[in-house]
């Protein structure tokens, strides 16, 4: 034991450092003196904030719901990691950050990852290798990614306290690059490459995830009714009462689909509608007037209208608001159809189909914050699951963000403010005979925040 009480402990192989990090780097000098730096701090962990993250998911359950569904077919006299174990250090890593599961060759010693796990965070074993995690989510099958997919929805279902009154089913679909050659990877010509097309579904009016699915192509009028059928039904046994809302651009606007939200109780649509010959003619006199009351008046000039419209494969026809927008780039006309006939066509507009661009913010924090297009394994289900666990790790950011933060600034703050603010903060963990002491800097600038979020 040394002389502050802690336990001495070396890591097997990290003693033996390589010349290039065992040696000082030298700075400039200070007043005359030397300035070097070393990687001999001790029991340091660049990411003290992450502790903010344990109550939430030892609440929400989510980790242990997910690892639950997975079957283990290892001897279990030779087990060294649960599935739990192995889940919640992957999901723990990305929140923070490490989006590569090599990254868990080093992290696997970190004092904070340790504790987070359970473990003794000097004396304790270290956590999963990278083989170990890459064995884990190359093993997993289709029948436990439907399931992890239940336990998602079952989550979201469990956020509220009561049956909300309504919600808003925010669709939408991302490109997510190829990684060489892997299973039913396709050509985009939208996206002019190999790519895959991830579909996001959250609660629009609360930022809540429900599900992602990994897809190779755009889904067909009939796969997008399959997922929206089974969601919705999922949905209704919970909620009976609950009033629905579908959304999504215009390519979800399948006749099929539509067809079937008219004949359910208590669910609507309202998606975007692409243009074409017809519709510019139904706009034409809209357009006209927006156009003269520019060259009147100037400025921007938008204009709403509302009308009927048939398409040649639809078996009737519903109501398109047109949004007609005058300015110095131009004209820019846009369609929405929906089957909500009373809604007033300025509101339908802007208050409900616009504010779907918020479900686009939610998207850019879990793909380019918490890097959940890095599936670059070659297994499809592999990816799936890589896919499921970024949207673990996107689930306990946002419990965070929404229910720990909700009185603070960082309330509305994107994950990549969370992250670098709150969870990268450098701590000391001392194990001592009796306590376990993480410090962190006394010059922490969020120090209020976090003191009031680990006292709730």
């Amino acid at each position: 034991m040394n002389a502050s009480g802690s336990k001495a402990y070396t890591i097997r192989g990290v003693d033996a450092m390589p010349a290039d990090i065992a040696s000082p780097l030298h700075l400039a000098p200070v007043e005359g003196k030397a300035t070097l730096v070393d990687f001999d701090g001790g029991r340091l962990s660049s990411d003290g904030g992450l502790v903010l993250l344990n109550d939430p998911d030892d609440q929400l359950g989510l980790t242990r719901d997910l690892a639950a569904v997975l079957h283990d077919p290892r001897d279990p006299r030779r087990v060294n990691f649960t599935l739990h174990d192995l889940l919640k250090q992957r999901v723990l890593q990305i929140a923070a950050g490490y989006e590569d599961a090599n990254d868990a060759n080093t992290l696997r010693h970190d004092p904070i990852f340790k504790l987070l796990r359970k473990r003794l965070p000097e004396s304790g074993p270290p956590l999963a290798s990278q083989p170990t995690i890459s064995r884990f989510e190359n093993r997993v099958s289709r029948t436990e990614l439907y399931r992890i997919a239940r336990v998602f929805v079952e989550q979201f279902l469990a956020s509220y306290a009561r049956p909300p009154k309504l919600i808003v089913l925010d669709f939408d679909d991302t490109e997510d690059p190829a990684h060489g050659e892997q299973e039913q990877v396709r050509y985009d010509g939208y996206y002019g490459g190999y790519c895959f097309l991830p579909l996001h579904v959250y609660e629009g009016l609360s930022g809540r995830l429900i599900t992602t699915i990994f897809k190779a192509k755009r889904f067909t009028g009939a796969q997008r009714l399959a997922v929206l059928t089974r969601l919705v039904k999922h949905l209704r046994q919970a909620w009976p009462d609950t009033v629905m809302i579908v959304r999504g651009d215009s390519h979800f606007a399948y006749p099929e689909v539509m067809q079937w939200i008219e004949a359910q109780a208590h669910l609507s649509y309202v998606t975007g509608l692409t243009s074409n010959a017809v519709l510019k003619q139904l706009a034409h006199e809209v357009v006209a007037q927006a156009k003269r009351a520019y060259e009147r008046d100037g400025g921007k000039i938008t204009r709403f209208h509302s009308t009927r419209y048939q398409a040649a494969t639809w078996s009737r026809s519903r109501r398109v608001v047109i949004k007609v927008e005058v300015s110095e780039q131009g004209v820019n006309t846009r369609f929405v159809v929906t089957d909500m006939e009373q809604a007033r066509t300025q509101v339908l507009y802007k208050q409900i189909y616009c504010a779907r661009g918020q479900a686009e913010n939610e998207l850019k924090d879990h793909k380019r914050y918490l890097k959940s297009d890095r599936t670059s394994c070659h297994r499809f289900e592999a990816n799936q699951f890589r896919l499921f666990l970024h949207s673990a790790a996107y689930g306990l950011l946002d419990t965070l963000r929404r229910e720990v933060l909700k009185t603070t600034p960082w309330a509305s703050a994107t994950l990549e403010t969370i992250q670098l603010r709150l969870l990268k903060i450098g701590a000391r963990v001392q194990e001592c005979t009796a306590r376990i002491m993480i410090s962190l800097p006394s010059s922490c600038p969020v120090a209020p925040v976090l003191r009031r979020c680990l006292t709730l």
